[in-house]
């Protein structure tokens, strides 16, 4: 019985079939160009790029240029590749010029389609970014398209790993960069912690196209881009905080077990107030008012120390280390932390070296980062289920191109066993049965342990001649995957293993050349091997024809279809035949979380023998749902965290851009005159409340905030006697005095200095303050979701929150930058370098294993700027110059500075 949706499918054809019809007349137009551009030479044909962008400085769009554009593409890459575009390739390629997503086929050729959107962006001259999973591809399609672009006279930068900023900068000056998702997005954010514009190496985010869309989009957006640096030694609060924990009884807290989450009752958290107030770590009367958002995340964080987690089973220590225990393998693992403070507060319980706490400098998401562009489009293989998620976050529609030649690959119903023993043993003779026949298969795996487990079970069974891959070696396993289509090669691959590469059955003729013949030089000898090559593969590729293609078995189904797609699709490419099928047991992790128990009975119950698989097209069905709601789960994981991040992209934004705005200005005087006088009135404001008499000014408490903030010593207390004086009066008379000393030490300083120094001391403070604030933030995070105990929506509380920060933060900038500039004195007369950055480490976990990708590169060296006296009187503030927050207070107090003269003002 044929549905109405599909009855409609046959008559009109799907939605995606009617898209795609559109572009067939600018097809058309593109072919019937072929002729005449054909018949140009090569600098003439060269010569129409820069005519293009003689017609678009004279008005024309990149659209109006869309016919004359591709055709020129094609063309070229005829000449200096030495491949045409197809006609299906032609659709890709407008696909993505116009802002979408292009979903091909593995093999159907991506990266060619690419070359024709990305020139005729490039036209535009703002630089377009072409978006790779890793070094190896960026590196291999920038050199291998860039034959094409520098052929039609356009320029090519790389970004990997490593490079100088001076490199960088001639990279993104290019008219078109390859570079890596982590690249791009770490270049963003450590642009926005220069000290001038100079040493920024981006120049703005016009148009990317996002190769592995879904990877890079989907995949790795589960986590943030984190750069990180030391935070200052925090060791005295773990301490004084863990100290209190075993004070608190039973019904003190409530612990989920089950959730692994604990929390405070109501008669615990006012004893721990009582006990944080005593210590002085409590501001205000409440442990939950904003101030003390930093101090509820530690607190949390020793009671799950104590009450969550265990000696010896999550954890053992070694000396004077604590190393986590991993609770699936039960191995140690030396070097990997518990983050955000919860490390930290387990050394505090166990007794040893605290060991200091990282602080994240500046982090953003990847969809943020990438919904700056002002055009984004992206290929892949794998899109259609994910179609809803692109459109939600990315504004990206999906569409499927046909293939170029029709599909011939036979994928086969599942086997599902009762155990994963029964599964690999069937696994390993179907293995055995493929290679006899000669038929090359690939045996995709979810895991790096998986695919070494499967590979030591084949050396038992006396098979030694195959290839592991892993993704951890991409250069060398994307010549493994090139040579996975020769008869009887088997080659157990994770499924991103070799991600980027295609597997050509009989073997890939410009990897062979390139593995073999490197050390041989052009000449006669050279071709002749190649043609030796040559001839060798399509021998190869006529027995692995005959033996039916490429075999992908899988040996588990992912919990996305997606991915699952991907591994199918790397058999049957452009044309050629091939077979796919998934193994599975009632022992794997997406059948053991659907309720494979039941289906375990009745099978047994069924007479099911043991080394029987059950093969059904209702259980692909039946998986295919379960998948369905685990990818529905994921993207509301997703969609969750986005919110909250956009919560603090909007801040970032605010910043970033006022960071660029500070850099350009010729002066700061206004901004620095504007920040004093607010500070002034602040001071006044707290200090004599509105309608107060005279005799209820706190007169000397001014006094000493103005020496503390202005460094003057004015005779506040003599004014506050005079007859007839209001506020207004103190206010002006402060707002002059301190303006006249500014005055007095931009003269000393002269022009250039006293603007490098205000441009220093301000993005310097506004700096350090951002990165307390995304501290907050983090903790604010962390202890948010249990407003929903109160029946309060916790995004909305943190919005109220964060928004209450940031404007906290606004008020402690102005007064800081008061503070220093009243204070600063040059330490050299001459011209400074603009300030280093702080020593910074870059990371990116894998959502998957939970691994950061990234290893810290060696901090670089701070350049000292402010003087430090090495005398500091007591009774003298102006004698103490910069104090950390957490040093001692100079002023003999006993208590830390942030806590005495460098407490914040009240807002």
């Amino acid at each position: 019985m044929v549905s109405l949706g599909g009855l409609a499918a046959k008559l009109f054809g799907s939605s995606n079939s009617r898209v795609v019809r559109r572009y067939d007349a600018r097809v058309r137009q593109i072919n019937a160009l072929e002729p005449e551009l054909s018949a140009l030479s090569d600098e003439e044909l060269r010569a129409r790029t820069q005519g293009f962008r003689e017609e678009i400085a004279n008005g024309r769009t990149i659209e109006d240029l869309l016919v004359p554009a591709f055709a020129t593409v094609r063309e070229g890459a005829r000449r200096a590749l030495g491949m045409r575009h197809f006609d299906v390739q032609l659709i890709g390629g407008m696909v993505l010029a116009g802002g979408s997503i292009a979903e091909m086929r593995t093999g159907e050729g991506k990266t060619l389609v690419a070359t024709l959107a990305v020139y005729l962006a490039a036209l535009e001259g703002n630089g377009v970014h072409v978006v790779t999973v890793n070094d190896y591809l960026a590196r291999r399609d920038a050199e291998w398209m860039g034959r094409l672009y520098n052929f039609l006279g356009l320029s090519v930068g790389i970004i990997t790993h490593g490079l100088s900023d001076e490199e960088r900068r001639k990279a993104y000056l290019c008219d078109i960069t390859y570079a890596t998702n982590n690249e791009l997005g770490f270049d963003y954010l450590r642009d926005n912690m220069k000290y001038d514009r100079a040493q920024m190496v981006q120049r703005g985010h016009h148009f990317a196209i996002v190769d592995e869309v879904d990877s890079i989009l989907i995949d790795e957006a589960r986590t943030p881009l984190i750069i990180s640096g030391p935070l200052d030694d925090r060791s005295d609060l773990y301490k004084t905080i863990d100290a209190f924990i075993p004070q608190l009884l039973p019904e003190d807290f409530e612990i989920d077990e089950k959730q692994k989450q604990v929390s405070f009752t109501e008669e615990g958290t006012e004893k721990l107030e009582g006990l944080l107030a005593a210590a002085g770590h409590l501001q205000g009367a409440s442990l939950y008012d904003i101030e003390n958002v930093a101090v509820v995340h530690h607190v949390n964080n020793a009671l799950k120390a104590h009450k969550l987690f265990q000696r010896d089973k999550d954890y053992i220590v070694r000396g004077d280390e604590l190393i986590i225990i991993d609770e699936f393998t039960g191995r140690m693992m030396p070097g990997r932390r518990f983050s955000e403070g919860l490390h930290q507060a387990l050394e505090a319980k166990e007794g040893v070296t605290i060991q200091p706490e990282n602080q994240t400098l500046a982090s953003i998401t990847f969809q943020n980062y990438f919904r700056m562009y002002r055009r984004l489009a992206g290929m892949t293989g794998t899109a259609n289920t994910e179609a809803a998620e692109f459109g939600d976050i990315y504004r990206l529609d999906v569409i499927e191109i046909p293939t170029n030649l029709p599909v011939q690959r036979k994928d086969e119903d599942d086997e599902v066993y009762r155990t994963v023993e029964e599964k690999f043993k069937a696994i390993t003779a179907e293995i055995r049965d493929a290679r006899a026949r000669r038929q090359p298969i690939l045996v995709g795996t979810t895991s790096i342990e998986k695919s070494e487990m499967l590979a030591e079970r084949l050396r038992q069974e006396g098979m030694t001649d195959f290839q592991v891959l892993n993704a951890r070696y991409h250069e060398q396993e994307a010549y493994i995957v090139s040579q996975a289509g020769v008869p009887g090669a088997v080659t157990i691959a994770t499924n991103m293993a070799g991600r980027g590469t295609d597997i050509q059955l009989g073997g890939n003729l410009d990897m062979r050349v390139e593995f073999e013949l490197k050390d041989v030089p052009e000449g006669p000898e050279r071709e002749a091997k190649v043609e030796a090559i040559k001839a060798d593969i399509a021998r190869l590729k006529e027995e692995a024809l005959a033996a039916g293609g490429l075999y992908v078995l899988a040996t588990e189904r992912h919990e996305s279809r997606r991915i699952d797609n991907q591994l199918r699709g790397r058999s049957g490419r452009q044309g050629d035949p091939g077979r796919s099928k998934f193994y599975l047991s009632l022992q794997d992790d997406l059948m053991r979380i659907f309720g494979s128990e039941r289906m375990d009975t009745m099978l047994t119950r069924l007479g099911l023998k043991e080394d029987e698989a059950i093969v059904h097209p209702w259980i692909n069905k039946a998986l295919e749902k379960a998948q369905k709601k685990v990818e529905a789960r994921n993207f509301d994981i997703r969609k969750n965290l986005l919110k909250y991040d956009d919560v603090m992209n909007d801040q970032r934004r605010v910043i970033f851009d006022q960071r660029i705005e500070l850099m350009d200005a010729p002066s700061l005087d206004e901004s620095v005159d504007d920040m004093r006088e607010e500070t002034i009135e602040a001071l006044v404001a707290k200090r004599i409340p509105e309608r107060a008499y005279p005799e209820q000014w706190e007169s000397a408490e001014l006094a000493q905030d103005v020496r503390d903030i202005l460094n003057l010593d004015l005779p506040i207390v003599a004014w506050a006697e005079e007859e007839g004086i209001d506020d207004s009066d103190i206010r002006q008379r402060l707002l002059d005095a301190a303006n006249a000393a500014a005055k007095e030490k931009r003269e000393r300083f002269g022009p250039e200095v006293s603007a490098y120094v205000q441009r220093s001391v301000v993005l310097q403070t506004l700096d350090g303050l951002w990165r307390e604030h995304l501290v907050n933030l983090d903790h604010l995070r962390s202890v948010v979701g249990f407003r929903g105990y109160a029946q309060r929506d916790p995004l909305n509380e943190y919005k109220s929150e964060a928004f209450e920060l940031f404007q906290t933060m606004l008020t402690n900038l102005r007064e800081r930058v008061t503070q220093q500039l009243a204070r600063v004195e040059i330490v050299r007369p001459e011209q400074q370098p603009a300030p280093a950055v702080p020593p910074m480490q870059a990371h990116h976990v894998d959502a998957s294993t939970g691994e950061d990708e990234l290893s810290p590169p060696a901090p670089p060296p701070a350049t000292p700027f402010l003087s430090r006296p090495t005398g500091r009187d007591p009774q003298d503030p102006a004698t103490w110059g910069p104090v950390a927050r957490n040093e001692p207070c100079p002023c003999g107090s006993g208590k830390k500075f942030k806590h005495c003269h460098g407490a914040f003002a009240e807002a």
